[in-house]
Formats: C-alpha cells, sequence, structure tokens
C-alpha cells in the first residue's frame, strides 16, 4: 500500500484498490468480497471461510469489517423448527459507490480546510513599511 497520496496518484491502481485506500481493508477483505459478489446465493460464514481457504473465525474478522464498512449485508435465515443462521451478500455497487463518493467529497473538503491553515500560518507576512524616523539636526 502506498504511504502518500503522491504514490496512490502514482500507483496503477483497480477499482478494488478503494477498499484499502478508502477503509483499509485488507487482501482477505478483497478476496472476501469478491467471493461474496461472485456468488448467485448469499453465503454463510462457513461457505466464505470454505471458500477463501482460511479458518472460520478469520473469514468471520474480514466479514465484520465489511459489514462496518458497508460493503457487505447480514441476512437472517429462520429454521423452520426455530432458531437461525446468518448470510452475507454484497450491498448494491450503486449504494457502495456512492458511500465512497461522499468519503471522497469529504475527505476533498477537509484537505482544502487544511491547505487553507497551512497558507495562513506558513504565509510569508508582507513586511510593514518602517516609518521613517525624522531625525533633527
Amino acid at each position: 500500500m502506498p504511504d502518500s497520496m503522491a504514490e496512490y496518484l502514482q500507483a496503477d491502481m483497480e477499482c478494488e484498490g478503494l477498499l484499502e485506500c478508502l477503509h483499509g481493508l485488507k487482501q482477505l477483505d478483497k478476496e472476501v468480497f469478491r467471493t461474496l459478489v461472485e456468488s448467485a446465493e448469499p453465503l454463510t460464514v462457513d461457505e466464505v471461510a470454505d471458500s477463501v481457504e482460511r479458518e472460520r473465525s478469520t473469514a468471520y474478522r474480514a466479514i465484520q469489517r465489511l459489514l462496518q464498512t458497508g460493503f457487505v449485508q447480514k441476512e437472517q435465515v429462520n429454521y423452520d423448527q426455530g432458531g437461525y443462521y446468518h448470510v452475507y451478500r454484497p450491498t448494491d455497487p450503486d449504494e457502495v459507490a456512492d458511500d465512497m463518493q461522499r468519503m471522497l467529497n469529504d475527505w476533498y473538503a477537509k484537505m482544502g480546510t487544511l491547505i487553507q491553515e497551512f497558507r495562513d500560518k506558513y504565509e510569508r507576512e508582507e513586511e510593514a513599511p518602517q516609518a521613517e524616523v525624522a531625525t533633527s539636526e
């Protein structure tokens, strides 16, 4: 992951890079997200874990990060005899893209404010002309 904005702008990025750039998601998170997107049906944590070849608890943590960022939706499925389990599906891409656009707009506004604060703080003050001192001879 690039360390600076200049490095991000110079790097070749794919759209999935937004998951990392805007939300700090890890490679596993991207794999889990891709698995959910490619599935025709919502998946359980166990199904996701099998697909990404990781332990259930590891897959669960990745799903939780995706839930927190809004990339994934959780649904409850009820058994006829009582009890339930959860399945996960990707959030609508338009909804996710709108959220990312809002985040980018907020970031842009904040950076604009910080740049102005930088200008104000470090701008060379124009030196006021010194008053000529009248000397009496």
